[in-house]
């Protein structure tokens, strides 16, 4: 029982069982699957996948202040656009600002709009103050100098330009990518799922070159699931 605790609290199964479940989870093996393999419920696995999630998101709030080369981006997730404005203006889209450190880790947040004091407040948070930043030219940028980031470098993505001597944002655009041909398999999320998936899709970039079923046992043991 005392081993059983230090991974799960007021559980109906066993560590074994939910030992198999990480397993699988960490194996980005699909819910349905993971139901026939343990012999368990959907609706178990479905739970016990929530509170997994929960940790990972709880973790990746945790990051430290990101510092060095950092690139920036907003991105917009959701249905295919049918009518009305692309872009930053599109409607019915759920608006996701990014920051990846170069050769390093991202971080992502779900914003309410691409305005220049919801950005600037992200980056002020989890920014430090030396580091150089890489943007596109979209105007919720201006300022930052101003805000004592000194190094400031800009791509022009509105003149055609997708790098230049000084900067590009490859990096962030590409975890974009990955991220939205993940979370295109599960066919539509609802605001308080897409949180929680689309931070999995931030810890599994982070993570990618480590054993993710050794780290999160490692995370759950610390903070027990209940």
């Amino acid at each position: 029982m005392t081993r059983e605790k230090r991974v799960l609290q007021r559980a109906r199964i066993s560590t074994k069982k939910f030992r198999q479940i990480l397993k699988y989870f960490s194996l980005d093996i699909e819910a349905t699957k993971i139901a026939q393999l343990t012999s368990l419920n959907r609706n178990t696995i479905n739970k016990y996948l929530r509170l997994t999630r929960k940790r990972i998101a709880e973790e990746c709030e945790l990051e430290s202040p990101f510092s060095g080369e950092i690139e920036v981006d907003e991105s917009f997730f959701g249905a295919r656009r049918t009518k009305g404005k692309r872009g930053r203006g599109a409607s019915g889209k759920t608006i996701v600002f990014g920051l990846l450190k170069r050769k390093g880790k991202v971080y992502t947040k779900v914003i309410p709009n691409c305005s220049r004091a919801t950005l600037q407040a992200v980056i002020r948070g989890k920014v430090d103050i030396e580091s150089t930043i890489h943007s596109d030219g979209w105007r919720g940028y201006n300022g930052l100098v101003d805000l004592g980031y000194k190094k400031h470098y800009r791509v022009q993505h509105g003149n055609d330009e997708f790098a230049n001597e000084t900067s590009h944002i490859n990096g962030i655009e590409n975890f974009w990518g990955i991220a939205k041909m993940r979370l295109a398999k599960f066919r539509g999320l609802s605001k308080s799922t897409f949180y929680l998936h689309l931070k999995e899709c931030e810890f599994r970039f982070n993570h990618r070159d480590k054993n993710l079923y050794n780290l999160l046992l490692k995370i759950i043991k610390k903070r027990p699931l209940n």
